[in-house]
């Protein structure tokens, strides 16, 4: 998962095409009009912040990426234009570094990289950018202020939860309590979690003209959680990703740089909170409304009264997932017409007020839609008659609503007869010579479901 569409590193290295660490540009070739400030200032893909008091915070182990819209008076003659950029510790401001950007478009952000060589880590720097087209330049902007975090938070946080304990197996309906800890880390500023290993990657997606669009990474509150306090500590309620078995959470802690701790990981086990599924016929008839009722499991409803129903149908003709609402005891009934050819199943789970999803409840029926094959001249599996001896097959259904009969011998074309009222047929065939031979014969019913088809195997003498 990435928040952006690109990430820090790629925007760095496209930062540093036809970069000079230099004091001057070089006349631009095509620039007209008078040069003015730079807008849309960011660092490292964030914002600016023209708050000395509360700088960015920014890791830049491989340098730091500034950037800024150029701009002239005449934009319409579409100049190409020169960007410097300035930095210097605001301990000590006479200590400047400059980079600039030689060739830039005006309306465009035109990236540049400050060393990483002249960003201590620990320290705060100001920032800013100015226009150049040949000997002119425009103001420079205000000030943008960064503080060079290169130093991720040494320990990994602290996991625990107050009501999934880990070492034994949990009655499951409540939201998972996690309570999250530095560890030891002065400068937590959030944590990161997922219910897979692999957490997700903070990037920022790139705007029209190159201009970055960040987010706050707290916003997506299903991977992110900001400090609830000034110790780093925070509380997470979490639904789990399935009803039960054995289940982690990862979790690391970030800094206000985004840097990450090593990932720690909290593992329990939640017992199956799983729901009844009851036939009103334990044999319901192919082809035929069967129904179903819903019972919640009992310690779940306890917890969190179920509110809904998911079935979903595999093997029929048309699988599908209905949801079914639940009456205020937990329970719900749902009728439906199994179809499938060999069989059926009913995968049923239940979701109660709290958004506990139970894991799945399994119900599942066989059927025979196969037709029955007789003949006296031909038995199965067995040999009779013999080349030119006229034989009778009579076919007969094992189910309902039959209207025809397809079938080939030994891969011929497919000959389809009608079946009688009572569902039956017959077919009269004559071999021309004898040998092994294979009737495929399948039925179809008034809907136009084709049914499954059998094979009779047998031998002309």
């Amino acid at each position: 998962m990435s928040i952006g569409a690109r990430s820090r590193a790629v925007l760095a290295s496209l930062g540093t095409l036809g970069l000079a660490l230099a004091a001057a540009v070089s006349p631009a070739s095509a620039a007209t009009g008078t040069p003015t400030t730079p807008t849309h200032l960011f660092n490292g893909n964030r914002d600016c912040s023209a708050d000395a008091g509360r700088p960015t915070y920014l890791w830049a182990g491989t340098g730091l990426v500034v950037e800024g819209v150029p701009g002239t008076t005449d934009p319409g003659g579409n100049p190409s234009v020169g960007v410097r950029y300035q930095a210097w510790p605001v301990t000590d401001p006479t200590h400047i570094t400059t980079v600039t950007r030689d060739h830039a478009s005006t309306g465009f952000e035109a990236p540049a990289t400050l060393p990483a060589e002249a960003l201590a880590d620990g320290q705060t720097y100001a920032w800013q950018a100015q226009t150049v087209i040949g000997s002119a330049v425009s103001d420079w902007s205000a000030p943008c202020y960064v503080t060079i975090d290169d130093t991720r938070p040494a320990n990994a946080p602290t996991v625990t939860s107050p009501n999934y304990p880990p070492d034994v197996w949990n009655q499951g309906g409540d939201r998972v309590e996690f309570k999250l800890g530095a560890n030891g880390v002065d400068d937590v500023g959030g944590y990161e979690f997922s219910w897979q290993q692999d957490l997700p990657v903070i990037g920022t997606s790139i705007g029209d003209h190159g201009i970055p669009q960040p987010v706050d990474p707290y916003e997506d509150t299903r991977y992110f959680k900001r400090a609830d306090s000034s110790d780093g500590s925070a509380t997470l309620s979490l639904v789990p990703p399935r009803g039960s078995g054995v289940l982690t959470l990862w979790v690391r802690s970030l800094d206000r740089a985004y840097n990450g701790s090593a990932t720690a990981s909290y593992t329990f086990r939640v017992g199956s909170t799983a729901p009844t599924v009851t036939p009103s016929d334990p044999s319901p008839e192919f082809g035929e409304p069967a129904t179903f009722t819903l019972t919640p499991d009992p310690a779940l409803q306890a917890k969190s009264p179920v509110v809904s129903y998911s079935v979903e149908t595999t093997g029929g003709a048309d699988d599908r997932t209905v949801e079914v609402p639940a009456a205020a005891d937990g329970t719900a009934r749902v009728t439906l017409t199994l179809d499938g050819l060999y069989g059926e199943s009913l995968w049923v789970s239940s979701k109660s007020a709290d958004g506990w999803v139970s894991d799945q409840a399994t119900w599942s029926v066989s059927y025979d839609t196969t037709p029955t094959v007789a003949s006296d001249v031909y038995p199965e599996y067995g040999s009779g008659g013999g080349a030119g001896v006229p034989g009778t097959f009579t076919l007969t259904p094992k189910v309902k609503d039959v209207v025809s009969y397809t079938y080939s011998f030994n891969g011929d074309p497919e000959v389809t007869v009608p079946a009688t009222a009572d569902g039956g047929a017959s077919l009269d065939w004559t071999p021309a010579a004898a040998g092994d031979y294979d009737l495929m014969v399948y039925a179809t019913t008034g809907s136009g479901l084709r049914l499954a088809p059998y094979d009779y195997y047998f031998t002309v003498n």
